[in-house]
């Protein structure tokens, strides 16, 4: 759904905004998140579990859960092929490289920090 000509420029509140047009924005931002990481292959999952707790694994098993909670099946494989662009053993053989000894230590010290963390907290 896009503005009409003279709603282009309008400065909208984030507030304003009806259900559609929030889902609407969410979506493009998603589908701009994944774009984004099909670029920069280069960044590896594991860098980014290091530096935000999350990878394109972890988008694929949201995505699959989203999915399910709407009453579509929809298997692992399938939403990590959605999230690569790519089936993930062809993009693990592509581009996913043998993890350094300063990330699997920085991994190590992110799990003992989160086995120490108490419960909600």
């Amino acid at each position: 759904m896009k503005a009409a000509d003279g709603d282009m420029n309008r400065k909208c509140n984030i507030y304003e905004m009806n259900d559609n047009a929030r889902i609407e924005v969410e979506a493009a931002t998603f589908r701009r998140l994944l774009e984004h990481l099909r670029e920069h292959v280069e960044v590896q999952n594991i860098d980014l579990m290091i530096l935000a707790d999350f990878c394109r694994n972890c988008l694929a098993k949201w995505y699959r859960t989203a999915a399910q909670e709407k009453g579509f099946e929809i298997d692992y494989p399938t939403a990590q092929e959605i999230i690569y662009g790519m089936p993930y053993s062809e993009w693990k053989a592509k581009f996913q490289k043998e993890a350094t000894p300063e990330q699997l230590k920085a991994m190590e010290e992110i799990q003992r920090h989160k086995e120490a963390k108490p419960e909600g907290g």
